[in-house]
């Protein structure tokens, strides 16, 4: 079947259907688009009859005159319209006939063909279609409903009145139209050659000199950053012979696919960022070479990371972009997406969309409006569907209706209706939203290739293609992507560089930061993670005391091994199984000796992408182009992964090869598990370096990591109160915030002597160093903007603040923002107590400018100080969190006497004994690797507590577990046995809601944070 690409416009009077003929029409098709989503706003278009229509004079337009709400059409306007229309298109116009089996087709036929004799513009069957199958009705009127914002009920004429206009047969068409509309049909598709095959991509030169090819270009700055990565002292011979021989091998191929301007522009980004004091890192398939180590893209040495960048690009298959990520700075990310479209012009710099699709709460949403359930009865439901419930809960409709006063009234059958609905809806398209940093650049005009529009953010422009159909079209993507931790890491350097180089030092950076050091590998090996990038998550910390990382490879598996591909592919137990038989000194086995040079490195285990595709090509006899294949297959994850069409190849490749066929369906299993997620080296290797990075810092400058991270949120695992309790615990003093002391952001006070107690030993730091204090910055203060703090900053360093009523004065004040202050209880050392603090905001507003330097002459008023529960509660609801005692030190006393223990005290509890805990949920986590368990933690004054509840606890408690904030758990201690008992958790058997204690907090306190 011939497809023809086109697209439909409505007019006031007509719709047109312009249709592609040829490469040209095609790009003049793309220029129309652009201009009509340019001028109007986010997913709509804005079309003028009859502007800008030459632009569509070379392809085949059908004019399909507006009918009326019974059918009929306006003759005399329409015959204007393609009088002028003709004029435009001449023989390329067709008079389009869309009959749908209603009352009146026959007066409408014949009216269009009055209109066709009049014109002379011949007539052509337009079917309409927008169902594949009649049973589709009930979901398009939905559909039509969330669309327009109303009830199904209230779409009036909007919906259609029949099922007819959906994909009908041959047969049906020669029964509704008559031959020679038909024929017509044919004509039309005859004269429509373009195919998406005949786009060719052109890439933009500006990174090549003057008088250079980009080969050329692209070889003299690799090796001159060849002769800075090894350069004297650390390399006295300058660069090795082996790096020299992978250059040339990789510039080779990179110049056979014609790859080297793709090179060249993801370096003149990196140098950009890195120019500005933007921190970055590359990571990807392509990023894994010797090409990108020397070009500064990433910092993977690969005398280290098993170059491997010929078995992700090829010749044969040049038409596939190289994978190359560049993360960046998440708060400057946009400078670097600013340069890029300076650099290259709005025409031809855009981002590359993506697709986002009903999930089940938004389907549930949506169609319940449009059958007008009742909205208290959605809501409920809805609440009731939480991230891991892969099916509808049926049976908790009639609970829910029992439960709720007064009971919504529902019509029979209508619950059942919304069901089916959302699961058709399910999965369906929703809306086009930008890709996350994947940029599209071309030297001509990108709005040729592909529509453009404007973007919901300011400053941004998207394409309509998405990631998927760049792949398919051959298109090259940039990624220009965020990452929270980069922009830590550069805050953390820049407090240290001014907390620690007073004498003139040249600043310290990322690579000054020793490697190898024992301190850092002791607190990891510990689990003592908490704001550390990769190896913070409550899996992450459950391996690391069995992993026990002690070096910088070690680092690099455990980032790639707790990812649900390697758990799905069950390689976890059989490495940790193999670390073992390591430390006891045995020799690594393999099913073959041939498979040792793909598995030494991972101890006979597969843990990466690169090393199935290793075993694919040893053991199956893969090529490399069917071994990326296959790579590529997995890297799609569950989208449209297609790892199974390799299933019988692997198998049988494998026992013609003399392997044991359950070898080969165990090796299966575990490519499978890698189609749920899993890591190149490359990306692991890259992502292993910032973790040892924010370890080093987060051991060393405890102070200057929570500065960072605090000053960098939103980022990470954790919440500012959790982070400001983990370092606390490690003996860093955190100051509240303060308007005569803050700035904007967190910083570093007065020097003050930390002194550890814990022994390198256990795995804790030994810090016996100068540390700071940190002063929470008034960026936590609810409902502050940065610009009234800026305010409050300047104006003091003129002079100090004698007083609330000062401050409000001179830093021009408005109600909210003083009030927000006070209720923060930032205004303490100017008035005091929080309640004084929040009179005194509400008193000394900011007064016109004819009043404003009067002073209020009034007798002070002195109220009584809140009670700490009440201080720690408005703490919680102004900033988040609280440098007074935890809310559960306050509980303590009743929790005592119902036997229940703290954090601290379960750790010196007896594996197997029952016990009770309780604490404010921070985190629900539910694994699709995990069958159904869910994993809890729990957190009181002492420490957190690790709780394992099994899938029917998980059922038969879902009330408590999903709902509660302050939770109650009994259950047995256990010990872990690999790790050497250093991993605990509880495990729960019955579990209690004691959100009550909480009294107001619970509606202040935060969420916890859940994951899949």
């Amino acid at each position: 079947m011939k497809l023809l690409l086109g697209s439909e416009f409505a007019y006031e009077h007509c719709s047109l259907v312009a249709i592609a003929t040829d490469l040209k029409s095609w790009g003049d098709l793309c220029e129309f688009i652009t201009a009509a989503r340019r001028d109007a706003q986010k997913g709509r278009y804005r079309v003028v009859w009859p502007a800008n229509l030459e632009l569509l004079a070379g392809c085949q337009v059908l004019y399909i005159p507006k009918q009326n709400n019974t059918g009929g059409i306006n003759l005399v306007t329409a015959c204007a319209g393609l009088i002028a229309a003709k004029g435009i298109f001449g023989r390329n116009l067709w008079l389009g006939v869309q009959l749908s089996n209603r009352l009146g087709d026959d007066l409408v036929l014949r009216g269009l063909q009055t209109l066709s004799v009049r014109t002379g513009v011949s007539l052509v069957v337009a079917g309409n279609v927008q169902m594949h199958i009649p049973e589709r009705k009930q979901l398009h009127d939905v559909t039509t409903a969330i669309r327009l914002g109303q009830s199904v009920a209230n779409c009036g004429f909007s919906a259609n009145n029949n099922a007819e206009q959906y994909l009908c047969s041959r047969a049906q068409l020669a029964r509704t139209y008559p031959p020679q509309l038909l024929a017509n049909t044919l004509e039309v598709a005859s004269r429509c050659h373009f195919s998406l095959d005949e786009i060719r991509y052109n890439y933009p030169t500006e990174t090549v000199p003057a008088g250079c090819t980009p080969i050329q270009a692209l070889t003299q700055l690799v090796m001159t950053g060849a002769a800075r990565r090894y350069r004297p002292p650390a390399h006295p011979d300058g660069v090795p012979a082996q790096i020299l021989a992978w250059l040339h091998k990789e510039l080779g191929l990179i110049a056979q696919c014609q790859y080297e301007m793709f090179f060249l522009t993801v370096h003149d980004i990196v140098r950009f960022a890195q120019s500005v004091g933007i921190l970055c890192q590359g990571r990807g398939s392509a990023a894994n070479s010797v090409v990108c180590y020397c070009l500064g893209i990433t910092a993977a040495d690969p005398m280290l990371s098993h170059p491997l960048l010929e078995r992700f690009i090829s010749v044969n298959r040049r038409n596939e972009p190289p994978d190359i990520d560049v993360d960046f700075e998440h708060q400057r990310r946009e400078e670097v997406i600013q340069y890029i479209y300076t650099k290259y012009g709005r025409e031809r710099a855009a981002i590359a969309a993506v697709i986002t699709c009903f999930r089940r709460r938004s389907a549930l949403r949506d169609v319940g409006k449009a059958l007008e359930i009742p909205d208290a009865l959605i809501q409920a439901f809805v609440n009731e569907h939480h991230w891991f419930d892969a099916e509808l809960l049926v049976q908790r409709i009639p609970e829910l209706l029992e439960q709720m006063q007064p009971k919504p009234s529902v019509a029979p059958g209508q619950i059942e209706q919304w069901l089916n609905l959302t699961d058709e809806l399910e999965g369906f398209p929703r809306h086009l939203s930008q890709h996350v940093g994947g940029f599209v650049l071309t030297q001509d005009k990108l709005c040729r290739i592909v529509p453009v529009e404007p973007a919901t953010m300011e400053g941004r422009s998207v394409i309509q293609w998405e990631k998927d159909d760049l792949e398919a079209m051959g298109l090259m993507k940039v990624d220009v992507l965020a990452l929270g931790i980069l922009t830590a890491i550069r805050r953390c350097l820049d407090l240290r560089n001014h907390l620690r180089n007073t004498d003139g030092q040249a600043p310290w950076g990322l690579a000054d930061i020793p490697p190898d050091d024992s301190a850092t590998y002791n607190m990891i090996c510990a689990a003592d993670t908490v704001g550390v990038f990769q190896i913070e998550s409550r899996a992450q910390m459950s391996m690391l005391p069995r992993l026990l990382p002690r070096t910088f490879y070690d680092l690099v598996v455990e980032v790639a091994i707790v990812r649900p591909g390697p758990i799905a592919g069950g390689m976890v137990h059989p490495y940790l199984k193999a670390r073992q038989r390591q430390r006891e000194g045995l020799a690594t086995t393999y099913e073959k000796p041939g498979l040792k040079p793909a598995l030494e490195r991972t101890l006979g285990i597969p843990i990466f992408q690169e090393q199935v595709m290793q075993i694919a090509m040893i053991a199956a006899g893969f090529s490399p182009e069917q071994a990326d294949a296959l790579r590529r297959s997995m890297a799609a994850w569950k989208k449209r992964g297609g790892v199974d069409k390799f299933h019988q190849p692997l198998i049988d490749g494998m026992i013609a090869n003399g392997y044991s066929i359950e070898f080969a369906h165990r090796i299966f299993e575990q490519i499978k598990g890698f189609g749920e997620y899993g890591f190149p080296e490359s990306h692991a290797y890259s992502f292993a370096l910032i973790t040892y990075a924010s370890s080093w810092l987060k051991c060393h400058e405890p102070a200057c990591f929570l500065a960072a991270l605090l000053n960098s949120q939103p980022l990470g695992f954790y919440d500012p109160g959790q982070l400001v309790q983990d370092a606390t615990r490690h003996g860093v003093e955190v100051l509240p915030v303060d308007v005569a002391n803050s700035d904007w952001d967190c910083t570093l006070q007065p020097l003050v002597e930390i002194q550890s107690d814990k022994t390198q030993g256990d795995g804790k730091r030994n810090l016996n160093v100068t540390q700071p204090a940190v002063r929470l910055g008034l960026r936590l203060v609810h409902s502050l903007s940065e610009a009234a703090a800026q305010r409050i900053v300047q104006v003091r360093r003129q002079a100090p603040y004698c007083s609330t009523e000062d401050l409000v004065r001179r830093a021009a004040l408005n109600k909210q923002e003083a009030v927000a202050l006070a209720a923060a209880d930032a205004l303490a050392s100017l008035s005091g107590h929080r309640r004084q603090q929040v009179w005194d905001a509400a008193v000394h507003m900011h007064t016109n400018a004819l009043l404003h330097s009067a002073p209020i002459n009034e007798s002070p008023t002195n109220l009584p100080s809140a009670p700490e529960g009440e201080d720690i509660l408005f703490d919680y609801a102004a900033t988040g969190l609280s440098l007074r005692r935890h809310p559960l030190a306050l509980l303590r006393p009743r929790l005592i006497r119902e036997q229940i223990l703290t954090a601290a005290q379960l750790q010196n509890a007896l594996h197997g004994q029952q016990v009770h805990a309780c604490g404010i949920v921070n985190v629900r986590q539910r694994p699709q690797t995990a069958k159904g368990t869910m994993f809890v933690t729990l957190e009181d004054e002492t420490g957190t507590v690790n709780v394992i509840v099994w899938p029917q606890i998980v059922e038969n408690q879902r009330q408590p577990l999903l709902q509660a904030q302050l939770l109650s758990v009994k259950g047995i201690w256990q010990f872990d046995v690999a790790s050497g008992g250093k991993v605990k958790h509880l495990i729960a058997r019955q579990l209690t809601d004691m959100t009550a204690l909480l009294g107001r907090l619970a509606q202040h306190g935060g969420r916890s944070r859940d994951f899949r």
